[in-house]
């Protein structure tokens, strides 16, 4: 077998050619390729893409539902490769073909210059005469990873999983394979079962049962690999059994999976959705750091995740979706005595009443406005903010008048019928009608109204797709998906300024196809501020701390703990403040406007830190939990307390072990909160008297000038327990 190595930023990639001309994608690991670890497994069988076409056979080792051994993964014949230098590092592009179909097929491998992650998709071409119909398309295929070590996989693999939910977002949990309903059974030349571990989304809300993405952990040879599927709609990803070892298999949407198929012509071509891919030493807590740097260089480049502007927003324990103009002066001069720096009206604000049911227009209510709604724009700009509005562009209420006035071809279809979800259809950005719609709504309230920020909302799960003009209601909502990112890519070229935030009633779509585009995301509905605390410390799991915006809404009938406990959920994140501001008394505003300041003082840093979690990451039963970002000279460090009978907790930070660190409370700074750096054993410990609070912390590292903490250089600052 001929074979082509990649060392690319720490990553050793083996591919090879087998003597039947095959590709088979060898290895993915850490350290070099070593051959004699994958005795007694069947590496003909490792396929770096998997394709099903229909008609076509898929041989006998295939078992269920499993994507190995694919009718078109076991016909494609290697065609050569080539290597790219670019802008991001180097791209490789691996050629295979099939002549029975005539179908050609492409995998492309972008690595990036410094970190150990690549990003991968496939390309499929017909160039043959006969239409071919694809029923599915892995984006990365690897086989083998157990062979890393000697122990059973059973013994020493661990899959981490973000369960995600409305206002159960981010609930991280780590499980073993057998735990998942994976145990070998078999002798280990044979290890090939239907069974499978896997996870999927099938619908337009990508993360509302689970993140798109995972890691697993090798804890015998101390390696993680860990991917993101960067698709705003369906994806797959599944663990199996073939050829004597396991398989990972990375997709978008499959018509088993999601009801997509797509029927190549001749001369026509399909791109599968980008999945990134992170491997190197260490735990998922690493991964999760390796991915945020990634994160930063596939997204889009923007002022807002430069600056890290304060945003204040109305919706979230305050106006919940009704304002006006008596009442948004108040929450506007309070916002702005607070330091904000954007000022967002929020949904309700084109309504007369009621208005779930009648969305479309996005006119300005003259009821709730009535010397128009331009005079509070404009007079949130007089108090030195940014104003901005909630959209949600992509749907419109069953009584719209438009709904009755655009043709079919504007909305999802199924069945002959439009499809309804909550009393809203589903507009289809595929359509030239719809697009030049939602430009000139737009348009309309940017240059009408001086709108530099729109919160886009979209709270509707349409569900597997529309069946107009697509080869399956798959294949229409893969097609919607990334016509509405083109079309958002085209409103941030009309307007660079423009700040756009990703919201689908919280974070029920979390992705980095989003997220390559917008600046900033809404993590969560969450309307208990004490249990926000887990959302937002696990918040760099998914996206880039400085992506992550968290609610932070002092109560009207709160107290002084509530107020920081708040503030605290925030600093590490962006600030989307709300809440009635003007209604506090003077001591909880000073506590909300010195936080605000200090987010100010230290954002530069935050924007190029990295994530840890002292405590691991958090559940949302947990009675502590904590957060910490590595920036150049300084770390900064949330604790939380939400209960338990422990005053005292102590927070492992063994980077800096025997180094000279000085500590300090950091907010509030006219609290006094114990604490004590033990430097021989690497522990802070703190003393939180009551049951529920949240201190922030900044721990000077002196003259490194250092995110990877290779280099840590510990006064004791602060009063000891």
């Amino acid at each position: 077998m001929n074979t082509i190595e990649i060392h690319e930023n720490g990553i050793y990639m083996e591919w090879g050619v087998t003597d039947e001309n095959r590709l088979v994608l060898l290895y993915l690991g850490t350290t070099p390729f070593v051959p004699e670890n994958y005795a007694g497994a069947d590496i003909k069988e490792f396929a770096p893409v998997e394709i099903s076409v229909s008609g076509l056979n898929c041989p006998e080792d295939r078992l269920g539902n499993e994507m190995i051994h694919s009718s078109l993964g076991v016909l494609l014949e290697y065609a050569g490769y080539e290597k790219i230098n670019n802008e991001n590092g180097s791209l490789y592009c691996f050629r295979t073909k099939d002549d029975l179909t005539k179908l050609s097929v492409s995998l492309f491998c972008q690595f990036y210059t410094g970190i150990p992650a690549f990003r991968m998709w496939t390309v499929i071409r017909n160039e043959g005469t006969v239409p071919q119909g694809i029923e599915s398309c892995t984006s990365f295929s690897l086989h083998g990873f157990d062979r890393h070590g000697d122990l059973p996989y059973e013994d020493k693999l661990y899959v981490n999983i973000i369960h995600n939910g409305w206002q159960k977002e981010l609930s991280w949990r780590t499980c073993s394979l057998p735990e998942l309903g994976l145990s070998r059974s078999q002798r280990p030349e044979r290890v090939n079962s239907s069974k499978i571990v896997s996870f999927s989304n099938t619908g337009a809300w990508s993360s509302k049962e689970y993140l798109p993405l995972a890691v697993l952990e090798n804890r015998e040879t101390d390696e993680y690999l860990g991917w993101q599927i960067e698709n705003n709609g369906s994806w797959h990803w599944e663990i199996g059994e073939h050829a004597g070892c396991l398989y990972l298999k990375l997709a978008g949407p499959t018509e088993l999976y999601a009801h997509w198929y797509k029927v190549l012509k001749r001369g026509e071509s399909f791109t599968s959705v980008p999945v990134g891919i992170v491997c190197g030493k260490g735990t998922a807590e690493d991964a999760a750091v390796v991915l945020t740097q990634y994160r930063r260089r596939i997204r889009r480049k923007n002022d807002d995740d430069e600056k890290l502007p304060v945003i204040f927003n109305d919706y979230m324990n305050c106006l919940f979706g009704n304002p006006s103009t008596i009442k948004e002066i108040p929450l506007i001069d309070a916002a702005a005595a607070a330091g904000c720096e954007y000022y967002c009206i929020d949904c309700g604000w084109y309504s007369d009443g009621a208005w779930w049911d009648s969305v479309g227009e996005w006119i300005p209510s003259r009821v709730r406005f009535p010397g128009g709604l331009r005079y509070v724009m404009e007079y949130i700009r007089r108090k030195g903010m940014i104003p901005g509005l909630w959209l949600e562009i992509e749907v419109m209420g069953m009584q719209c008048k438009a709904a009755s006035q655009l043709p079919d071809e504007c909305f999802f279809i199924r069945h002959g019928k439009r499809v309804c979800d909550k009393s809203r259809y589903q507009l289809d950005f595929r359509s030239m009608i719809v697009r030049k719609r939602a430009t000139e709504i737009v348009k309309r309230l940017v240059e009408e109204y001086g709108a530099g920020y729109i919160k886009m909302d979209y709270n509707i799960e349409p569900g597997i797709g529309t069946e107009y003009d697509a080869d399956s209601p798959g294949d229409g909502l893969l097609g919607h998906a990334r016509a509405y990112l083109s079309w958002l890519e085209t409103i941030l070229e009309m307007y660079p300024s423009l700040v756009i935030e990703n919201c689908s009633s919280g974070g029920m779509r979390i992705d980095y196809a989003m997220l390559s585009g917008c600046s900033i995301q809404s993590t969560s509905d969450m309307e208990d501020y004490i249990m926000y605390s887990t959302i937002a410390a696990n918040a760099p799991l998914a996206l880039a701390p400085e992506q992550a915006a968290v609610w932070s809404y002092p109560m009207k009938d709160g107290d002084k703990e509530e107020t920081i406990f708040n503030m605290v959920n925030v600093l590490m994140l962006r600030i989307h403040q709300s809440g009635y501001l003007f209604a506090l008394d003077d001591e909880r505003k000073n506590l909300v406007k010195e936080a605000v300041c200090y987010y100010k003082e230290i954002r530069e840093d935050k924007k190029c830190a990295l994530p840890f979690w002292p405590l691991g990451f958090s559940s949302y039963s947990d009675a502590w939990a904590a957060l910490a970002l590595e920036g150049r000279n300084k770390t900064y460090l949330a604790v939380w307390k939400r209960g338990g009978s422990s005053r005292f907790c102590s927070l492992p930070l063994e980077r800096y072990k025997e180094k000279e660190i000085s500590i300090r409370c950091a907010y509030p700074s006219s609290e006094e909160c114990p604490f004590e750096w033990n430097s021989s054993s690497g522990n802070l410990t703190v003393e939180f008297v009551k049951p529920v609070m949240a201190r922030f912390f900044e721990i000077d590292r002196g003259n490194d000038d250092c995110t990877s903490c290779t280099i840590i250089v510990p006064e004791f600052a602060g009063r000891k327990l």
